[in-house]
């Protein structure tokens, strides 16, 4: 049967209508009224989206209330994410080599994490520029269970027992550990005589450890070295605060934590880099002018015994942040002591140096 010229037509003319609609928006609508309303729609949200994640920053970063990394998690606290137009999420993690693997990873923007750590990460071939200091000082206390006070009385004691660092990754090794390793050494105990295990870098984390013996010594942080010291967990056999008992580690007064980020981020996002540095600076400048107790209450700390060590902590570190988010000359130099004192032997990646991985645009510099 031959198809009618009529309707042959008309499929010709549905074929041609369609084919124009499709690159004239405005023949689509007279066909369809109700696709501009969609239309319109779907730009308008697909717009709002663009700039939710245009605003969005997600910082990764150990914790949560560890005392070197404060600044960071104070920034919401005082609004200064509101302030920058920013939305700001913090993904808190059990030390700074997790923080950098997310950032690496794209799970974040931004990781705080200990300059050694980020420069044991470049080493292994990781994206990651250092672009402003967070601390003044490094705060690590090598603390021992109360249990073994008869017996180690000097690092050469740890021989034989198990050691928590603050966890690192396949591709960098937390400061903590670098530490750790280097406090051994000093004391003549070689690497493969203790067995090192993942501390974290919480409370939960690192007081479990402690409290359940699973753990002899943790090179571990504050407040909750303070903490455990307070509750008679703990003794102190090292401690970066106290020269005297850390007298034969090279580059003590390194730079610990800092804000780094991905050379992406730099190229493709500066205005991001710009907002999160200069976040940070209103949150060091914010703590330069407040006492512990109100940078406390502030954080919501209503724990009785943690907002005890926090603010002892604070009182007795009143030099712990960098008070102007600035990066000094001297500090990176001992950055680079430290990091190539556990690298003896190796002279390829003594080549390495703070320099090759660091971006100071946004922060500043002083000698």
């Amino acid at each position: 049967m031959k198809t009618p010229v009529r309707v042959v037509s008309v499929f010709f003319l549905l074929v041609f209508l369609v084919v124009i609609a499709a690159h004239y928006p405005a023949i689509r609508v007279f066909l369809n009224p109700s696709a501009a309303t969609t239309t319109h729609t779907q730009e308008a949200q697909s717009g709002k989206t663009q700039l939710a994640e245009q605003n969005r920053i997600v910082v990764s970063v150990p914790g949560p209330r560890n005392l070197s990394y404060l600044p960071i998690d104070l920034i919401p606290a005082i609004g200064a994410d509101k302030a920058e137009n920013v939305d700001l999420r913090i993904m808190h993690t059990g030390g700074g080599a997790v923080a950098l693997n997310n950032m690496v990873k794209h799970a974040a923007d931004f990781a705080v994490a200990g300059v050694p750590a980020a420069m044991s990460l470049r080493q292994n071939g990781g994206d990651v520029v250092v672009i402003a200091p967070v601390d003044d000082a490094p705060l690590f206390v090598l603390m021992v269970r109360i249990g073994l006070k008869g017996s180690v009385a000097r690092i050469a004691d740890l021989k034989g027992k198990v050691i928590g660092v603050n966890t690192s990754t396949k591709s960098s090794k937390t400061t903590s550990q670098q530490l750790g390793e280097l406090l051994l050494k000093s004391g003549g105990v070689a690497i493969d005589a203790v067995r090192i295990v993942p501390a974290g870098q919480s409370w939960i984390e690192q007081s479990s450890l402690i409290i359940s013996g699973q753990a002899d010594a943790i090179v571990g942080d504050e407040p909750f070295a303070s903490r455990l010291l307070a509750e008679n967990k703990v003794f102190f056999l090292a401690h970066l605060a106290q020269p005297e008992t850390i007298r034969d580690i090279q580059g003590g007064h390194f730079l610990h934590a800092a804000l780094e980020t991905r050379s992406d981020v730099i190229a493709n996002e500066p205005a991001k880099v710009e907002k999160m540095v200069h976040m940070l600076k209103q949150s060091l400048a914010w703590i330069t002018s407040h006492t512990p107790e109100q940078v406390v209450d502030t954080l919501g700390v209503t724990e009785q015994e943690e907002r005890a060590a926090l603010i002892l902590s604070l009182q007795k570190y009143p030099k712990a942040f960098s008070h102007d988010g600035k990066f000094s000359s001297q500090q990176l130099k001992e950055t680079d002591i430290f990091f190539h004192a556990g690298l003896e032997g190796n002279a390829v990646q003594q080549l390495l140096n703070i320099e090759q991985m660091l971006d100071d645009r946004w922060a500043g510099r002083i000698e």
